[in-house]
């Protein structure tokens, strides 16, 4: 007798790599949604990109105006010094070891006193170099942030 061959089994199935594309998708189409979809229109890239140059420019004064008066301030700071110490070199030398002690006393309290005023007059005197510096820098930052929101409020409103 012939010998049977047993039935040659059925192909395994390779399982598919790429998901199971459900039945709604199938009729979805993305070249008609995009072409369907309202885009703004792209602002003008050389009005912006001056913009931003401007910009930059106006960064770039402020920053010069700042390290101006904190040269101003360092000048004066600088004179300020050498004046106190030139006179307090006189002032030492003015002093005689002749004196009462009252009267020693009493011209050391007025130097005091001096001295004091002094200090507080140069201490407000930089104050105010700083704050005007500052303020000159900060006006130049907010004229140039005025005209940056006028041109984009411009740029954007065009078709």
């Amino acid at each position: 007798m012939a010998e049977k061959k047993p039935a040659a089994a059925a192909p395994k199935e390779t399982p598919s790599l790429m998901p199971k594309v459900p039945a709604f998708m199938k009729e979805f189409d993305v070249s008609k949604m995009f072409s369907e979809m309202k885009v703004p229109p792209m602002p003008d890239m050389e009005a912006i990109l001056a913009a931003h140059k401007r910009n930059l420019e106006a960064i770039s004064d402020a920053n010069r105006v700042a390290l101006e008066g904190a040269q101003a301030v360092a000048r004066r700071h600088m004179e300020i010094m050498q004046s106190t110490m030139s006179g307090l070199t006189e002032t030492l030398k003015g002093m005689s070891v002749t004196e009462k002690p009252a009267e020693r006393a009493a011209k050391q309290a007025e130097l005091l006193k001096q001295a004091y005023e002094n200090a507080v007059s140069n201490t407000r005197e930089l104050g105010d170099l700083i704050q005007k510096s500052n303020a000159e820098a900060m006006e130049k930052l907010n004229h140039r942030f005025s005209e940056a929101m006028g041109e984009m409020k411009t740029l954007f409103k065009k078709p």
